[in-house]
């Protein structure tokens, strides 16, 4: 054993060790002190909002729920989403109307069901998802769901630049209109849940004005009677992928649904936040994907429409208002702006989610995180901004996977494991402790992503399950990896209870 050195180390380079560490940590506290006493900035993260600082709902934080969801998603990128149904997958009209109506719903279902556990336990998404996967595992969706809301990110900022640039007529590159969306959306989100609610209670009507006017202009040149391309088997997969596509963009928002209601009381009627998040998910998704499928099928027998479709989406959307003029261009920047509205709450929430990640992420205040991200997303936008729709066709799609999949397991250790006798300690979120090990959690969830991957037909692979559907292929990622889940979980989770006892 070797001797130690008695001698210690320099008391002075000790205590100038000391005083520089002391220096800096103290200049750090003094900005973070400066910049959280900005009147409105919420300072609160991912700690769990006590009921007395909760509060009173009224008919009008119901309605606040439902125009809330409603100016996130009546927006330009899910317009673009639409498009993809005729462009992409050779659907027609009917069928791609179809598939995005229904598969929008089903999605809105599944984060309406999530946001219902905001106001009961007053923690936030990914914090509660510590009860359903265990304090470990849940990381993992944590991570998951930060990639989900940067990824949106990226494509609302890709989205606005592309309209704002067609509107400028070139004199504004893609690049600068990209910056403007993300600038404003920092400015909002950085100042968190006061300012965002104010923001998103107005930011549906511009948005629904302008809209109704690209209706009304554009709606005379779309073509209706445009058939799908393929054989049956080929229909089928195609129908099937993009249903599955629309259902990935609405439910995308589960892993953040109680986010924005942990300041709700727990008197709130749980009915009542379903059904005023699924109308609003629902019917803004439902009215903009269906305005995409428009949109697009116009291309097939509109030689202008083609040619601006060739330019990227933004630019359609742009030739949607041609006749207007002036007026036109106005609408169209109405139009741009919008994803700034979709963008605010999924960089919210993922500033959350790096708090989630661990207790170093957590000691990091939230406004840092949201500017982190704004960072990030916009850098990964410029650096994308000429692949918009294999962003939208990749992406989507396999975060749907994870979400679908989390949950399935959610919602059977709801309604099997703690409908009755066991309910949820709310106050325990941060205690491993007292929280599920996860490990029936982690192990359904591992089985039903390789479901999924074996079934999956992206670009970049398809699984050997869905080219037997037909030749060029169907997403069956989310349909299997879901049913997998389900079926073992049960079993598992009851072991899990049976040995350790949570």
């Amino acid at each position: 054993m070797e001797k130690s050195n008695e001698s210690g180390p320099d008391p002075a380079a000790v205590e100038t060790q000391s005083s520089s560490s002391t220096k800096s940590k103290s200049v750090l506290d003094r900005l973070n002190a400066r910049i959280s006493a900005i009147r409105f900035l919420e300072t609160r993260g991912i700690e769990r909002v006590a009921e007395s600082d909760r509060h009173d709902v009224n008919a009008a934080d119901y309605m606040q729920m439902t125009l809330l969801w409603f100016s996130t998603n009546i927006t330009a990128n899910n317009i673009a989403l639409g498009m993809l149904g005729p462009i992409s997958y050779g659907l027609s009209f009917v069928d791609a109307a179809l598939c995005a109506t229904f598969g929008s719903l089903l999605g809105a279902a599944g984060a309406a069901y999530m946001g219902t556990w905001g106001p009961v336990s007053g923690n936030r998404t990914m914090v509660i998802a510590r009860y359903f996967m265990g304090y470990w595992p849940s990381k993992v969706c944590a991570l998951l769901n930060i990639v989900i809301m940067l990824g949106y990110g990226m494509i609302d900022c890709l989205v606005g630049g592309q309209i704002l640039s067609a509107v400028a007529g070139g004199n504004m590159s893609v690049v600068v209109g990209t910056i403007i969306v993300a600038i404003i959306t920092w400015v909002v989100v950085v100042f968190g849940m006061s300012l965002f609610h104010i923001y998103e209670r107005w930011a549906w009507i511009p948005q629904m004005f302008a809209l109704l006017v690209l209706v009304g202009c554009a709606g005379p040149k779309f073509d209706t009677l445009i058939s799908s391309t393929g054989d049956s088997r080929t229909v089928t997969g195609n129908r099937l992928s993009f249903f599955s596509l629309c259902l990935s963009g609405a439910v995308a928002w589960a892993p953040a649904g109680a986010d924005y209601y942990v300041y709700y009381p727990p008197s709130t009627k749980k009915w009542k936040t379903f059904i005023m998040t699924f109308l609003g998910i629902g019917l803004a998704l439902v009215f903009a994907t269906l305005l995409g499928v428009g949109l697009a099928s116009g291309t097939f027998t509109n030689p202008d429409w083609a040619a601006a479709n060739e330019v990227s989406s933004g630019a359609l959307i742009f030739q949607g208002y041609n006749g207007l003029g002036g007026f036109g261009k106005f609408l169209c920047v109405l139009v741009s702006l919008g994803p700034i509205a979709n963008n605010i709450p999924g960089t919210y929430s993922a500033s959350l989610g790096f708090q989630v990640l661990g207790r170093y992420g957590a000691r990091v205040p939230r406004w840092f995180w949201s500017c982190v991200s704004v960072v990030i997303y916009t850098a990964c936008a410029l650096g994308g901004r000429d692949h918009l729709f294999e962003i939208f066709e990749n992406f989507l799609a396999l975060m749907g996977y994870w979400v679908t999949i989390f949950l399935t397991i959610a919602v059977e250790e709801h309604l099997l494991f703690r409908r009755r006798g066991r309910g949820f300690d709310w106050t325990a979120w941060s205690d491993p402790g007292k929280l599920p090990l996860g490990l029936a959690a982690f192990s359904a969830f591992v089985i039903g992503w390789i479901g999924s991957i074996m079934c999956m037909y992206q670009i970049y692979y398809v699984g050997p399950i869905a080219k037997l559907v037909s030749d060029e292929g169907a997403d069956l990622g989310i349909w299997v990896g879901c049913s997998w889940a389900m079926l073992v979980f049960p079993p598992l989770r009851w072991l899990e209870l049976k040995q350790f006892g949570r």
